[in-house]
């Protein structure tokens, strides 16, 4: 072994000591002549791309196929070490400049450096550029060859699947471009994740194995399958025709997968979800919308319970879209000092003498256009998107401040402020609260804190402890939307609220229904044996007002006495008019 080892290197060391021979005998022209014409012969049947240095001249050569891809000054370029710097990544220039040293004083011969070029658009990329130098027989550095190949670039093939990759897909997509029929079915492993923390990675690579078989072998000629990047695959059909015969497709796959891990004695347990686009969604689109829009139809039929098919909606992603655009204005204004963003008071009033006793504070939002947008359309993004949190603290100082100035002129005033669920799991919104209070020297009574009733109250630390501090330190707690969606008796026993808020939804069926009527009779008497107080939402007609007051509640609200207002507004007419309402 040892003898054979000995000769290949003796072979090794001829060979190459031949081709140095060869070099030395031509001129430094020639020699790099020599291999940029290799080079450009190579170079139409390789992906990479091949360069030569001639360090005497300070000349460089690369492919011409490089100067599509990044943004270099030409395939041939001079001053070669101060013209890498239009086109390598800034953060790595002073990486490249020391090899390159090394290189050209002749402390190294080899090159081997992953680093960024920027692209034609001026993104960086990653590549690694490999390289040797070539000495003449006065030891004297005059030339450097090598290849760069990108290492960040999308794959070809998974070897772990066994399948073409997401490169192979976007070149056979255009290929087909101009079929009058296709279906793009995009698949993803549900809870994947999972797989991977449990048993393992390596077993998570056996089911991606597994999950791959399983789709081709349901697959006929004019269906192709190929591994996306994470768990997903995708099967670009030519030969189904309408939409039954894709659920058709699904199904049989589906089965497929449960055989194959019912085979496997339930050694791990794993479904799929599909998302679908036709050919009449993709018209005219390019890759990367394309991409876009199957995987938009993926993650619908996962937010849906998983395990199911999806066919892509235009209207829900239109929706989308919307959203999107929407959290991006959001961000906008929070960037610009909350531009945009207004509070909006609505009286709560004392039943009877219809004295203003606090005020609900109420966010509003006006776009760029000045356009006042429904909260409907803007709440949901904010708790989405995390940014209710800094935009909560924002609540809460404007509310207080404009709570210390209606206290000038009405000491007893309060200010009630919703709290999202959201802003209590993702942000110290009791010390933000207090910090406020004490800040603006409120006393604790002057707020009112409102959580929406939901199952989280009684189950979630973070909202009982935050319910229990706010209690001791003398901040009143409202149960906000009672008679709606979870409605829970338990939670009154439980959470002893200060004030219960009857919603509006409950206060209409009331006004309309005689059994909701007495329900609501029954809940104030409870709630009143309880001491506490509640607020009957969504008055809006004097006779409702009537039949609603009988009954005793405590406070009223709704726009009988006044829809949400600007803040100036509100004080004009419910607090410094001392004979209002």
């Amino acid at each position: 072994m040892k003898d054979q080892q000995m000769t290949k290197k003796k072979i090794h060391d001829l060979e190459q000591q031949e081709t140095l021979a060869c070099v030395d005998a031509m001129d430094e022209n020639g020699v790099f002549h020599l291999f940029r014409k290799a080079a450009e012969l190579f170079s139409s049947c390789m992906n990479d791309y091949l360069y030569v240095y001639d360090i005497t001249n300070d000349t460089y050569y690369i492919t011409e196929r490089a100067t599509e891809r990044f943004d270099l000054p030409g395939s041939i370029f001079h001053h070669v070490v101060e013209g890498h710097r239009q086109f390598v990544y800034l953060d790595d220039l002073t990486m490249l400049q020391k090899d390159l040293d090394d290189l050209i004083s002749g402390r190294k011969n080899k090159h081997n450096l992953r680093y960024r070029w920027m692209s034609i658009d001026r993104e960086p990329v990653w590549i690694n550029c490999q390289g040797r130098t070539f000495r003449m027989k006065d030891q004297n550095v005059f030339l450097m060859i090598g290849c760069i190949n990108e290492i960040g670039e999308k794959t070809k093939a998974d070897n772990v699947s066994g399948l073409l990759g997401e490169v192979s897909f976007e070149e056979q997509l255009h290929q087909f471009r101009g079929l009058p029929r296709c279906f793009i079915m995009r698949f993803g492993i549900d809870d994947f994740k999972n797989i991977n923390e449990s048993l393992g990675v390596n077993y998570g690579d056996h089911v991606i194995y597994d999950v791959a078989n399983c789709i081709t072998e349901c697959l006929q000629p004019g269906q192709y399958v190929y591994r996306m990047p994470a768990d997903e695959f995708v099967v670009f059909d030519l030969l189904s025709e309408s939409r039954k015969e894709v659920k058709q497709l699904y199904d049989l796959i589906h089965c497929h997968i449960d055989d194959h891990i019912a085979e496997h004695e339930y050694e791990a347990l794993y479904t799929v979800s599909c998302g679908v686009i036709s050919y009449e969604d993709i018209d005219s689109l390019d890759y990367e919308q394309i991409t876009k829009l199957s995987q938009f139809a993926l993650t619908r039929a996962k937010e849906r319970g998983k395990n199911q098919l999806n066919f892509f909606n235009g209207a829900e992603y239109e929706t989308f879209v919307a959203n999107r655009r929407m959290t991006r204005n959001l961000q906008r204004a929070v960037s610009k000092e909350y531009r945009g963003f207004e509070l909006y008071f609505q009286p709560i009033v004392k039943t009877g003498t219809g004295e203003v006793f606090a005020a609900e504070a109420l966010l509003r939002y006006r776009n760029e256009e000045g356009e006042l947008i429904p909260p409907s359309r803007f709440i949901e993004q904010l708790e989405e998107s995390g940014l209710i949190v800094p935009v909560g603290r924002w609540i809460i100082h404007a509310a207080l401040q404009a709570c210390v100035a209606c206290q000038q002129y009405r000491p007893d005033f309060k200010v009630s402020i919703n709290f999202s669920f959201v802003q209590i799991l993702k942000s110290p919104i009791y010390d933000d609260l207090i910090g406020a209070i004490e800040k603006y020297h409120l006393r604790p009574e002057s707020v009112i804190v409102e959580l929406t009733e939901s199952g989280y109250l009684e189950s979630n630390k973070a909202v009982v402890d935050l319910w229990r501090k706010l209690k001791e330190y003398g901040v009143q707690v409202a149960l906000d939307d009672f008679g709606t969606g979870y409605s829970n008796l338990m939670n009154i026993s439980q959470m002893q609220p200060d004030i219960l808020k009857i919603d509006r939804e409950f206060t209409v069926k009331a006004l309309r229904d005689d059994y909701a009527y007495r329900l609501l009779v029954q809940i104030i008497e409870m709630v009143h044996s309880l001491d506490i107080k509640e607020v009957v939402e969504g008055i809006e007609q004097e006779e409702e007002l009537e039949r609603i007051a009988v009954l005793g509640p405590d406070y009223i609200q709704g726009y009988f006495y006044s829809a949400p207002c600007s803040i100036p507004e509100f004080m004009d007419k419910f607090v410094c008019d001392q004979s209002a309402v």
